[in-house]
């Protein structure tokens, strides 16, 4: 293929350890995914998982789009759901071209970047969230991450194919991690300090809301949603660790009277 290297090892022996995942929900092109692999390995990423692809999975289109990239699309992890996708992360940026409602940093790509490679120095497992090709992430899907990153573009026409914001942001991530050989993988997590994994916070999200349902916290069924989303937005925001998030588990287990958990969850 034009513009590889023969010379170099296998492509998929040159991708970056701890660098982030890149999550496609609901694509509904399998020529997409295809394409945001290819972008991937171009950029040394490997770990593509996919939310619900509306054409299932395997697809043969997505093989021919891949253009060689066939390693990340054998590799991919097929979700049920968003949350399930990035269950073990614990930094998530996702991507989005319309204005929200919701209270989140908003990054441009290499802010968004650094910020992550600044976590990975922690330990930290990172993730890329890109939405449908039409319509984009919903709220309930945002609320998982912990910054929005906009790509500064023609406000007239910020269009972008799904393969070419995943292109942007592997680039970003590429261009700031030196030669791919020189990349050194991160420590691994260690200790309660440790950022709070996704699934810890859902844990956690659900325990207290619950636990706010048992006392006819929410004035109306109506209003519940948008109070949920409000309070797990609160919480994304703190940068929660796992220590955080068993401590606050504790507070609600007093204040209900739970016994203590027989094991960790």
């Amino acid at each position: 293929m034009a513009g590889t290297d023969r010379r170099k090892a296998h492509a998929a022996a040159h991708v970056e350890k701890g660098a982030p995942a890149v999550i496609l929900v609901r694509t509904q092109l399998g020529e997409n995914i295809g394409a945001a692999a290819r972008a991937m390995l171009n950029c040394g990423l490997s770990d593509l998982r996919l939310v619900q692809p509306r054409d299932g999975w395997p697809n043969v289109k997505a093989l021919g789009a891949a253009s060689g990239a066939d390693a990340v699309l054998s590799g991919a992890r097929v979700c049920g759901t968003v949350e399930e996708a990035v269950a073990d992360l614990n930094v998530v940026h996702a991507t989005t071209a319309r204005p929200r409602e919701l209270l989140k940093p908003e990054l441009a790509p290499r802010a968004a970047v650094t910020a992550m490679r600044e976590a990975a120095q922690s330990g930290a497992r990172l993730g890329f969230l890109f939405g449908p090709e039409k319509a984009g992430l919903r709220n309930d899907e945002l609320v998982l991450a912990d910054a929005v990153v906009r790509i500064p573009l023609n406000p007239a026409f910020a269009s972008l194919n799904l393969a070419q914001a995943v292109l942007i942001m592997a680039y970003e991530w590429r261009l700031a991690s030196g030669p791919l050989e020189d990349v050194e993988e991160p420590p691994p997590p260690t200790g309660s300090a440790r950022p709070a994994t996704k699934q810890e916070l859902l844990h956690f999200f659900e325990h207290l809301e619950g636990a706010l349902d048992d006392r006819d916290f929410f004035p109306t069924p109506e209003m519940r949603p948008r109070m949920v989303l409000n309070m797990r937005t609160m919480f994304e925001r703190i940068s929660l660790t796992r220590q955080n998030v068993q401590t606050l588990r504790g507070i609600v287990r007093a204040l209900t009277g739970e016994p203590p958990p027989s094991s960790v969850d």
